[in-house]
């Protein structure tokens, strides 16, 4: 673990940050020279965390730091722990003030249908509801100037070409893995994406509705990095398709860029962009805003569903016991 600078240092944690863009975020932010940054990689791989804090730490600009501690998105009782022991840390002076929360963190299970340790279907249980309860928890420390930066995607989102579309459900419908009446013909690989695309635009109302209920100084913002092929997060999928991501895709991505969609990135360019929305001086006055890279664009109009959005919130208080703590 390194030791975090002192005077006008500030943390940030980020969620997954151990591999893809959450790394590439993190090491946007630990070489900047605008810092002192003190980056918590927040995973729940231990030892893969300490090995990536280690590694972003020593390529770290002069006077910002790294370090690892273990967080399961997919336990309430791991997410308590992790949230109790930062708070008692920030409390205590042993961490810098908290500057910025990246939710980052996410899953796509394929044809999987998993379950999280507290029964949750574990694409809406990690991608939403792990998020919700960790931000929630942190409520209380997130003090002005702050932020939390959530990734979604532009899944969430079919757009004219008529894509793949979620198939919203009561969240505790959701919650147990059943998905509304447009998933009723997918075959196991189909639900599973669309799962994952659901569970995105759960992403946005969830921001949009904690950014109603900030204070003043402390905003909420919602990120899509766009299509990256060189990430882990299809490691559920068929193995054709986990090949083709891994060995041959990433090679191509200016041709793909060209040809088929220019939101292709590497995991590089769009951890610089999640890192500008976690620190740039500019937005600290802009919330409840979804940026596709570095550009402020509309979310889907489903997205905007403000009633559906406080649902959520409500349901998801429920849902993670989290009712009984402030900002309900």
């Amino acid at each position: 673990m390194s030791n975090h600078p002192k005077g006008n240092a500030r943390t940030v944690v980020i969620t997954g940050g151990n591999s893809g863009l959450g790394y590439a975020c993190a090491q946007a932010l630990l070489g900047s020279a605008d810092g002192p940054w003190h980056v918590v990689i927040a995973s729940r791989d231990a030892a893969r965390s300490r090995a990536a804090a280690d590694a972003l730490a020593a390529g770290a600009a002069a006077g910002n730091s790294a370090e690892a501690m273990v967080l399961d998105l997919g336990s309430l009782d791991s997410i308590r722990s992790f949230a109790a022991e930062l708070t008692d840390r920030l409390g205590s002076g042993a961490l810098p003030h908290l500057h910025a929360l990246v939710c980052n963190a996410g899953v796509q299970m394929g044809a999987t249908d998993a379950r999280t340790a507290d029964g949750f279907e574990a694409t809406f249980g990690i991608n939403h509801l792990g998020h919700f309860a960790l931000v929630h928890a942190l409520l209380p420390v997130l003090e002005a100037p702050s932020r939390v930066v959530v990734v979604s995607s532009g899944t969430h989102d079919p757009g004219p070409k008529g894509g793949l579309a979620p198939a919203w459900n009561d969240p505790h419908a959701l919650a147990r893995g059943e998905l509304g009446p447009a998933a009723a013909k997918d075959n196991a690989l189909l639900r599973g994406q669309r799962r994952y695309c659901t569970s995105k635009l759960a992403n946005i109302y969830f921001t949009y509705a904690l950014a109603r209920r900030l204070p003043e100084g402390v905003t909420a913002n919602a990120f899509d990095p766009g299509i990256m092929l060189d990430t882990a997060l299809g490691r559920s999928m068929p193995a054709p398709v986990r090949f083709a991501f891994k060995y041959i895709a990433p090679r191509f991505v200016w041709l793909l860029r060209r040809t088929m969609n220019d939101s292709v990135h590497t995991s590089q360019e769009s951890g610089r962009a999640l890192a500008w929305l976690a620190a740039a001086p500019e937005l600290a006055g802009t919330t409840a805003r979804y940026f596709d890279g570095r550009r402020d664009i509309p979310s889907s109009d489903e997205s905007n569903d403000t009633a559906r959005a406080e649902q959520l919130w409500k349901d998801s208080l429920i849902l993670t016991g989290a009712g009984h703590q402030p900002l309900t």
